[in-house]
């Protein structure tokens, strides 16, 4: 079955809208922090909540396909199936429908909609153990079906089993999962040899217990299947950069270096990290939450897929503004409707790659220069010892020192320089490298040993009211310049404030000036800052934000100005706006790459 990317997408959801299920959309591929990771890594991620017991607003049977990001597999990207960036399509049962209906819809979805031979169909269930029974049910229900008795395999726990590891008291259970030929052509192939896993269905029909497991009152479903690889495999394909979503990208960098795609080698590699990390700087910048390219946290991840995308250009022969040719096409062309924010935001999107991409190719001949200097003294050491001990075994080592010196001085991640050793059979010194970075960050502090937390010097009365103008100024901006603004930093004294925020340009007059006014209305009308205790969940339900990167207990503090301001915060704050006085701001200027500083006095 020929498909193109967007009638998988439309398939899918149609199929189980035509169930009952209600297609909730796709959230942020960033992670809110609730979750303890930066990206969200699965599709059913986002969903946690509800699967722990929680009523979905949108009822109990849901489907969607969420954008997943996992950084874990960086290093192997440039092969024909890694990617940072992928889809998930998914669909659940929250406490209503069970095994039967779920085995017959997964069953039709594959033999009825995509058009699978159902006597080429494998699938696995649990084969039980000491602590929960073997999923019979399962097995017959799909043999039932129509899956030949033979290609059902009882798998162990490893293979077929669902739970959070560490933890109790959350829903676990067995999984059925999906297999097909790679080959449909072949003739009887061995399973699972000779099989790829299309998808399979999670029963958490058990309550992970201190002693074992016990059986659960709500069950849920939670199936997963992969977007890219079902693309992939219902096209009779096993390069996943020739579906229909890198292919024009391909092409375009075919165009631009001259070079072919299908006579492989370093060009064709070239090709796949240039068009993998470009759609996922594309899905990160220009998420509902976008981050931009930095030095720490998620940026730091955004700049490392940047920077290497950039010095792939370079050995493939094409400008680094490629990157933005091959951005434009994903925006236009292959996720203008499944993510029509990213066309909202091209310009931006593309202005903040072309910056990255200036900044870098600034600092990158230099660093070159210097990495191979490195290389260049490792040759000559080695060289040396050599002739006065015939049993010297070389150095294959570039110091921990040198590599943050390329890392500091001239813009490269960690990764890039272990990356640009291995080439050569050199490794890097990465002990030696985190002794450097935290020497330098201990160089670097500027604010006392005993800074309070929110930016504060001191919990003077003064330095009090600044930080609750801090509050005021976060929600100043959102309202003036855009919605996606946040807080990055902020460092308060007696005098002054300081207040770092994400933003691609430097404020106009006029902007400055409506921030201004805005803040100063808001003191003039005399709010409460009305301070509660909730839950994190219950804080972002009711839409308090906090300072990206930040990590929250369980239970937070939070204080809001009327429904002006709503931040998580550990404050201390001022009970009213009305003791201020009157907000200027002094200096509007850069603080790095995507970030304004704002210095700004009471008077």
């Amino acid at each position: 079955m020929k498909i193109t990317s967007k009638e998988l997408r439309q398939k899918w959801i149609s199929f189980y809208e035509s169930k009952g299920h209600t297609d909730i959309g796709a959230v942020s591929l960033i992670g809110d922090g609730s979750t303890g990771v930066m990206f969200n890594v699965a599709g059913m991620q986002p969903l946690m909540p509800y699967l722990l017991g929680k009523k979905h607003p949108a009822g109990k049977r849901l489907c969607n396909v969420q954008g997943c990001m996992r950084t874990v597999d960086i290093d192997s990207v440039g092969d024909a199936s890694h990617f940072t960036f992928f889809e998930m399509m998914g669909n659940w049962s929250l406490g209503d429908y069970f095994k039967k209906e779920k085995t017959a819809w997964t069953f039709e979805l594959l033999t009825k909609v995509f058009g699978l031979d159902k006597d080429k169909l494998c699938t696995t269930v649990f084969e039980g153990n000491e602590s929960a029974p073997r999923d019979d049910e399962t097995a017959n229900l799909v043999i039932a079906l129509g899956i030949k008795p033979e290609h059902v395999f009882y798998l162990p726990q490893t293979d077929n089993w669902w739970e959070l590891e560490g933890t109790v008291g959350t829903p676990c259970g067995p999984d059925n999962e999906w297999f097909y030929p790679l080959d449909t052509e072949k003739e009887n192939p061995v399973f699972p040899d000779d099989y790829i896993e299309i998808g399979n269905d999670v029963y958490m029909q058990y309550k992970k217990t201190a002693a074992g497991y016990e059986p659960l009152e709500n069950k849920n479903v939670d199936t997963g299947f992969g977007f890219d690889r079902m693309l992939l495999f219902l096209n009779g394909l096993s390069d996943g950069y020739l579906t229909d979503l890198f292919l024009p990208v391909v092409h375009e960098l075919e165009r631009l270096s001259g070079k072919s795609y299908a006579a492989g080698g370093e060009a064709q590699r070239a090709m796949r990290i240039i068009a993998d990390h470009t759609r996922t700087t594309v899905m990160l910048v220009g998420d509902e939450n976008g981050i931009l390219p930095s030095n720490t946290g998620a940026g730091y991840i955004l700049r490392r897929l940047m920077r290497r995308a950039i010095r792939y250009c370079k050995s493939l022969g094409v400008p680094s503004d490629a990157m933005c040719a091959c951005a434009k096409i994903f925006i236009e062309q292959v996720y203008d409707e499944a993510y029509p924010l990213l066309k909202d935001k091209e310009a931006y999107i593309l202005e903040e790659i072309g910056k990255e991409a200036e900044r870098f190719e600034t600092t990158l001949a230099q660093g070159m220069k210097e990495f191979e200097k490195c290389v260049q003294g490792l040759e000559r050491k080695n060289a040396f010892m050599a002739q006065s001990n015939p049993e010297y075994s070389k150095e294959t080592v570039i110091g921990g020192k040198q590599a943050f010196r390329l890392y500091d001085t001239y813009g490269f991640p960690l990764e890039l320089t272990q990356e640009l050793a291995a080439e050569r059979d050199l490794s890097v010194d990465t002990v030696g490298f985190d002794a450097a970075f935290r020497e330098h960050q201990e160089k670097s502090r500027v604010l006392p040993a005993g800074q309070f937390k929110g930016g504060l010097e001191s919990h003077s009365d003064m330095a009090v009211k600044y930080h609750t103008a801090t509050h005021l100024l976060n929600a100043a901006l959102k309202a003036v310049l855009s919605p996606d603004v946040n807080q990055k930093g902020s460092n308060i004294t007696d005098e002054r404030m300081r207040f770092d925020f994400n933003f691609p340009r430097p404020m106009t007059a006029e902007e400055i000036a409506a921030t201004e006014k805005l803040v100063n209305e808001k003191i003039k009308e005399d709010i409460p800052v009305v301070f509660k205790e909730m839950s994190l969940e219950q804080a972002r339900e009711e839409r308090f934000v906090g300072v990206f990167d930040a990590k929250y207990g369980d239970t937070v503090k939070t204080y809001s100005v009327g429904d002006f301001s709503k931040e998580m915060c550990g404050g201390p704050h001022v009970e009213r706006t009305g003791v201020l006085g009157t907000f200027k701001i002094v200096k509007e200027q850069s603080s790095s790459a995507g970030v304004r500083r704002i210095k700004a006095v009471l008077e």
